[in-house]
């Protein structure tokens, strides 16, 4: 069978047999010719033997290393210039993988297949999704519809370029998300309906919610860390003048306490002012053109 060149589709599984048994005809059937790599996360069911069976290349693990991990084996063995990244756990129509390669021919470098309310596994992980939403498009000052969605086309080159950034857990769309916008690399959102999950979730809301938050706050010291860092310098601040302003009208003295806070305010704005330079040194190093 000829393989297409320009696509790759990535499949990271762990123990998603019973979903593959459904999903990868379908997807084979939509995708004839498409390079299809399944990655195995350390299943210890048939995972990897679906697989096999319906003619994909399977790139197993030993051990469960991460959605993320799997992420990054898939996008290094990926042949096609284009990769398509969907969850193996059929909530996906391989019909839908035309939707977001239309859009990427009109100029864009990634595009996400967004879920709406009806796509998400439980009203606490719509509610912390939405948080995260507004959050993120605060942070990059753009509008991103599904921060966290596994769905999605990128231009491989690109994608590659930040590899070393992304974690191993399951927040990989979370980095590359933020990362391609901070390196000015268009993204578009397109929605994209989801059916009901086939096996069940391996994400914890409460464990994972707290990574996806801390690693919204990480990337955001690469991103633009005076966002982070102004609003904590002017609330120390302001907080020293509110507290010098009251010690000055009972007690006429200039306070330690004042002076602590005032001092803070400026180790704050400092830090975030020379993170913010190290952040534009990291992302002048050469890239390849667009």
């Amino acid at each position: 069978m000829r393989v297409d060149t320009e696509l790759s589709i990535v499949l990271p599984a762990k123990n998603e047999e019973a979903a593959l048994r459904q999903f990868l005809p379908r997807l084979r059937a939509s995708w004839p010719q498409a390079d299809i790599v399944l990655v195995d996360d350390g299943s210890t069911d048939g995972t990897a033997r679906e697989a096999a069976q319906a003619g994909v290349r399977v790139l197993r693990s030993p051990y469960s290393m991460g959605n993320g991990a799997a992420i990054k084996r898939g996008a290094v063995a990926a042949q096609g210039a284009t990769i398509v990244f969907m969850d193996a756990d059929a909530q996906h129509d391989p019909a839908h993988v035309a939707t977001l390669l239309a859009k990427l021919d009109e100029g864009y470098d990634m595009v996400v297949g967004a879920r709406d309310a009806r796509g998400q596994a439980s009203v606490g992980r719509g509610l912390a999704n939405g948080f995260y939403n507004h959050l993120s498009s605060w942070m990059t000052g753009h509008r991103i519809d599904d921060l966290t969605s596994g769905f999605r086309a990128v231009r491989a080159d690109k994608f590659r370029e930040f590899l070393h950034l992304l974690p191993n857990g399951f927040s990989y769309p979370t980095t590359i998300t933020m990362a391609f916008f901070r390196s000015a690399y268009p993204v578009a959102y397109v929605p994209i309906p989801v059916g009901p999950r086939i096996g069940k979730s391996h994400i914890r809301p409460l464990r994972d919610g707290v990574r996806f938050l801390l690693i919204i706050f990480k990337i955001a010291t690469l991103y633009s860390p005076l966002k982070l860092f102004m609003p904590v310098a002017m609330a120390f601040w302001l907080t020293g003048l509110g507290y010098y302003g009251y010690t000055f009208a009972t007690v006429h003295r200039f306070t330690n306490m004042s002076t602590l806070l005032f001092s803070a305010a400026v180790i704050v704005f400092l830090i975030g002012l020379v993170s913010e330079q190290i952040t534009n040194l990291t992302y002048t190093r050469p890239r390849s053109d667009r």
